[in-house]
């Protein structure tokens, strides 16, 4: 499998579930109280992960979920229908790329598709999972995004992040001033400072400023293993810096104004510091 970038993973996981970080889509749910348990699962510990790993001339394909979400019935269904979805996906863009490739009298190089979902957070009600997505279509150089998953434990349901809040307005005016701080704080780790310098030119200049985090990828996590009290912000290439600087993650405490935005029937899931 090619090597994709994996400068986040080790960050967001430490930072976002408080351990040390282990071998690493969209719909919405109604983000209404908990309804009726649902069948019990099996232990964790008796759930077995599941990864896939293939490889051809004609493609890369890797694919790997942990034993805890393999716990949970309805997300593992989930993730295997995931699985076959991505797999199909990258058979039909590489024999498309394969045929465009013979057509115009160059070489083909194998496309690749990657997923390993990993877990960020695992709390009584909630589980919350993080992925680096990787893809190679035959470009100068892989390209990779991230995902999340948010498992309803209780409500046996997928919600998004941003669901569990009033509103995005709400979350955004919260958590604004320590994201773009510590946005801020992280490009200095990279480059030595915010800025470029003029000799870059305006060509940079959207890469000193504070990227909208409502356009990253929220995960929630828990240092304190009591409830969501962090949230991180996964940050792909190309979003606050050149793809050579790789991608970014900044974390935020749940504070009490974090608190104050999130829906009652989900306040007893977060646990502010």
């Amino acid at each position: 499998m090619r090597s994709f970038p994996v400068l986040i993973a080790a960050a967001a996981l430490a930072a976002c579930s408080g351990k040390s970080p282990a071998p690493e889509p969209t719909g919405s749910a109604s983000a209404q109280p908990s309804a009726p348990a649902a069948p019990a699962a099996p232990p964790a510990s008796a759930a077995e992960a599941r990864k896939v790993s293939e490889a051809s001339s004609l493609y890369e394909f890797d694919y790997a979920y942990p034993r805890e979400a393999a716990a949970i019935p309805a997300l593992k269904d989930w993730l295997d229908k995931d699985l076959d979805a991505a797999k199909a996906s990258l058979l039909a863009d590489a024999r498309e790329g394969r045929k465009e490739a013979k057509q115009g009298g160059f070489p083909y190089n194998a496309y690749s598709a990657s997923k390993d979902w990993q877990v960020v957070t695992d709390l009584p009600g909630w589980l919350s999972l993080s992925t680096i997505v990787g893809s190679y279509t035959g470009g100068a150089h892989p390209n990779y995004v991230f995902d999340t998953v948010l498992w309803d434990k209780a409500a046996n349901v997928r919600r998004q992040p941003l669901d569990l809040f009033t509103s995005k307005a709400a979350f955004k005016a919260a958590i604004l001033k320590p994201f773009c701080a510590g946005l801020d704080k992280e490009r200095i780790k990279k480059r030595g400072s915010v800025d470029y310098g003029t000799e870059w030119g305006d060509d940079m200049n959207d890469f000193v400023k504070c990227v909208d985090p409502l356009e990253q990828v929220v995960i929630l996590g828990s240092k304190g293993r009591k409830g969501f009290d962090r949230v991180g912000f996964l940050i792909a290439p190309y979003n606050a810096g050149p793809y050579a600087e790789g991608d970014y993650e900044v974390t935020v405490p749940v504070t009490p104004a974090v608190l104050a935005a999130v829906k009652p029937e989900f306040r007893t899931a977060f646990a502010a510091p």
